[in-house]
Parts: C-alpha cells; sequence; structure tokens
C-alpha cells in the first residue's frame, strides 16, 4: 500500500503519547519497558516501570540484586517468570547488554518480537514489531482471514509487516503502528469514522471490522479453589516459598490447602494436610472467596486465620517472620488482597 507509513506518521504526530520508555536508546530501558508491557497495560505499567528503573537503573544493578528483591519490585504485575527471566538475563550478559539482533533474541525471556523492538528501538535495525496490536491492525486493514493465533496467520502478518516497514526510520515506523493499535484500531468499536486508513480498510469497506482479526478459539480455563490460613503465633506469622513449577514460582505465600471443589470451614478442618499442620486447632474465616482470573485458570480463594500456640512449630518449609516484615516479602497478587480484605496487610502503594 502507497503511503501506508506516512499516513502512520501524520496520525502519530497528533496522538503520541509521551510515556518514560520512549525517546530513549538505551536498550536496558527500552527491554525493561517491553517486558512489562508484555501482558500489562501501559496505564498499569507507567507507574511499575518508573520505580522498576529508579531501583535498577542498569544490568548490572540488576544482576546483583537478589531474585527475592527483584520479585518484590514486580509485585502486582503478575506473570512473574518475566521478572524471574529478566532476573536470570541480566545476569548472563557480563554488564553489558547485546548489541546484535541474535544476541538479543538469545536472551531468556525474550522472543521475536521483544528482539525486534529492542533493536529497532534502540540500534535502529530494520525488525519489524507484530505484537497484538500489530496483528489487529493489518489483519483489518488487509482483510488477512488466517487466525492470528495459528503459525500460518501470525507468519502471513509477519511477512507483510516487515514489507511494509520504513527501513530508514524502522523505530518511528514500529512505535507508531503500536500506538495506532493502541489508541485507535482497538479491539472493541473503533472509531472508523475518525480513522486515517478508512478508504483503504478492507475490513470496513466489507463491514469486518468486528469480525476481525479471526481467532481459532479461546482456551478453556480450569477451576482451582484455595484456601489460605494466615497463622498469628504472638508476633510472629509464617510463610512458604513457592518453589514447585506452577504459578507465581518463587513468590511467598501463606499456608495453602488445595481441594477439587469449595471447602466449608468445618470441611477444611477434615483434611489430613490441615490436620498434618495445625492438629485439632480451628480456624476462622476472615475474607470470603475471591475469585482470581489468571490466563489458563480460575482460582477461588478463601482466607482464614488462627492462633498458634506458642510452642508449636511449622514444619521446616515455612519460615516464622514478624507480622510487621509480612510486607517485605513478594506475594502473589491475590494473597495481598485477601489479606488486605481481612485486615491483617496494610494495603501499599505501587
Amino acid at each position: 500500500m502507497k503511503n501506508f507509513a506516512q499516513i502512520l506518521l501524520s496520525w502519530y504526530a497528533v496522538h503520541k503519547r509521551p510515556l518514560p520508555w520512549r525517546d530513549t536508546q538505551d536498550p536496558y530501558k527500552i527491554w525493561i519497558s517491553e517486558i512489562i508491557l508484555q501482558q500489562t497495560r501501559v496505564a498499569q505499567g507507567y507507574d511499575y516501570f518508573l520505580r522498576f528503573i529508579k531501583r535498577f537503573p542498569d544490568v548490572q544493578t540488576l544482576a546483583a540484586a537478589s531474585q527475592d528483591e527483584v520479585l518484590k519490585y514486580w509485585e502486582g504485575l503478575g506473570y512473574y517468570s518475566r521478572a524471574r527471566n529478566l532476573h536470570a538475563a541480566a545476569q548472563s550478559m557480563n554488564g553489558v547488554f547485546p548489541s546484535s539482533y541474535e544476541g538479543v533474541l538469545a536472551l531468556k525471556g525474550v522472543g521475536e518480537y521483544t528482539a525486534a523492538a529492542i533493536c529497532s528501538f534502540a540500534y535502529k535495525m530494520p525488525y519489524a514489531v507484530v505484537d497484538g496490536n500489530v496483528l489487529r491492525v493489518l489483519s483489518r486493514i488487509f482483510a488477512v482471514s488466517l487466525p492470528i493465533d495459528s503459525a500460518e496467520g501470525k507468519g502471513q502478518i509477519k511477512q507483510l509487516a516487515q514489507r511494509l516497514l520504513d527501513e530508514r526510520h524502522p523505530d518511528d515506523f514500529n512505535q507508531e503502528i503500536m500506538e495506532f493499535g493502541a489508541l485507535q484500531c482497538v479491539p472493541q468499536n473503533p472509531d472508523c469514522a475518525q480513522c486515517p486508513f478508512k478508504k483503504q480498510c478492507k475490513a470496513l469497506q466489507n463491514d469486518k471490522v468486528d469480525a476481525l482479526p479471526v481467532r481459532a478459539g479461546k482456551t478453556k480455563l480450569s477451576r482451582r479453589y484455595f484456601s489460605y490460613v494466615y497463622v498469628a503465633q504472638g508476633p510472629y506469622t509464617y510463610l512458604r516459598r513457592r518453589e514447585e513449577k506452577d504459578i507465581w514460582q518463587g513468590l511467598y505465600e501463606i499456608p495453602l490447602l488445595q481441594s477439587a471443589s469449595p471447602l466449608a470451614p468445618e470441611d477444611l478442618c477434615r483434611l489430613k494436610e490441615f490436620k498434618k499442620l495445625f492438629g485439632s486447632l480451628s480456624p476462622r474465616l476472615v475474607c470470603a472467596p475471591l475469585k482470581h482470573i489468571l490466563s489458563h485458570q480460575i482460582i477461588l480463594a478463601s482466607f482464614y486465620a488462627l492462633t498458634l500456640p506458642a510452642k508449636k512449630r511449622l514444619p521446616k518449609e515455612f519460615i516464622r517472620i514478624k507480622k510487621a516484615d509480612l510486607k517485605n516479602y513478594a506475594l502473589p497478587r491475590l494473597v495481598q488482597k485477601g489479606l488486605e480484605k481481612a485486615g491483617l496487610l496494610a494495603k501499599e502503594n505501587a
């Protein structure tokens, strides 16, 4: 399509948002911003980016930090494997961020999209970015009928994006097309009357804007039932670090009991795992079930509290900490929210 890049440029000149990771060619800062924004809206990621960069201003600082501290600064963003991968990648760099596409792509947690974004924004390399916004924009304008969540569909749009790319200014072009998808060609109810591509958009011409992009199908969500128990023992409480390869790996949580179906308080006491930990103690419900939706599962979590006798200790997998120090540990947002609702943890400003 003729003038595609020029149309984008004209639109961007009016609608560009001032964001802290723009107008920089520092590959480290661009990398951090791209990883944060992989599964996070800009409005939510903005403050997290500033806080993260303030604490970890360069590769060396991030590499030297403990994983616990990195996860604490990531707390609330979700998809914690992103933070673990960031930390591992920083430690693999020997203090110098890679300057080649192959080197960037080899970093843990970096895929083709992220490598293209970093290399085009930091080094002006001619690699087209293809994120969700780009997939949506190009599938509509060019009426791509293949599912965007299939290898064939994504491959077709990737080739199209590379062909359209302004190789003289790949950094600007990539920013422009992603911003266009985020603000103009939005998933629901886009303002097509004000779209600069309304004369070229095949989806609009054929009344298929709502039907595109095509997706092969949604993943069925599984359900999990969690019962969390906050243990009070004088000025102390107990935490366990999640080490298994599951959600929230590396984060801390209060004692957890899982079940195949919802449990009433009296049923919780009958579980073997509960008796093993707490004997005949009776917990009290302090927070009714909270619904927490992740990409492939729904968690329904209830929160209980009990008082542990002074001489009793939980198994060695649990650490005993002062209640006042609970805020210093990286907790899953679900646990944080439940404890806040129960009045057992003060709310923190992100």
